[in-house]
């Protein structure tokens, strides 16, 4: 489908939840939800919890249609309740720790060895398991687009310890895909010895 037919499907559901026709808050969710789970799976590491996050945003989303004036994408406006809603989460679990000395990685990786090996979901388990500041500052920053000082309004943090999370995050998945191209490497030279 093209994005003008979205763009018309978004209309008619948008007007369809203004009038609370539980069909069209049905389609809104079907069409959204599974995207929108991914971007909760990002931040909350218990499936269950992302899943609550979820449906608590969705409810928000419903709640706050009227406020939605159709600047930009009904999507991205989905997405900025469900980080909002995710971050609201970390806060009341105390999930949100940040820290504030940096750590510098030696070297890159190389990347395109590791292209091949990786899957998303090894991407996303690697972001996972950051700590929960470095994730959230991450997340934010890297996947969904905030500005440092945008992230810095949300957390209650500076701008420079918004820097140094994403600082710390970076080289902590560097550290990561290092570990990951010594391991293919020896993989690779155990696979080569054996079959010569």
């Amino acid at each position: 489908m093209s994005f003008r037919i979205y763009r018309a499907k978004d209309t008619e559901w948008i007007e369809g939840c203004r009038r609370r026709d539980a069909q069209a808050q049905r389609q809104v969710f079907d069409h959204y939800s599974s995207r929108m789970y991914g971007v909760c799976c990002r931040y909350v590491r218990d499936k269950m919890e992302a899943e609550d996050v979820m449906i608590t945003s969705f409810t928000k989303v419903f709640e706050r249609i009227g406020q939605f004036k159709g600047d930009g994408s009904f999507e991205g406006w989905i997405r900025r309740i469900v980080v909002n809603e995710a971050l609201t989460h970390l806060r009341r679990s105390k999930a949100l720790a940040v820290a504030t000395d940096i750590e510098e990685a030696d070297r890159e990786p190389d990347y395109q060895q590791l292209d091949n090996a990786l899957e998303a979901a090894d991407l996303l388990a690697m972001v996972q398991a950051l700590p929960a500041g470095y994730r959230m500052v991450f997340n934010l920053y890297a996947i969904d687009g905030y500005s440092h000082q945008e992230i810095a309004e949300q957390l209650g943090i500076s701008e420079n310890t918004s820097k140094s999370q994403l600082s710390r995050a970076r080289a902590l998945l560097q550290r990561q895909l290092e570990e990951l191209e010594n391991e293919w490497k020896i993989k690779s030279t155990s696979h080569e010895q054996q079959a010569g």
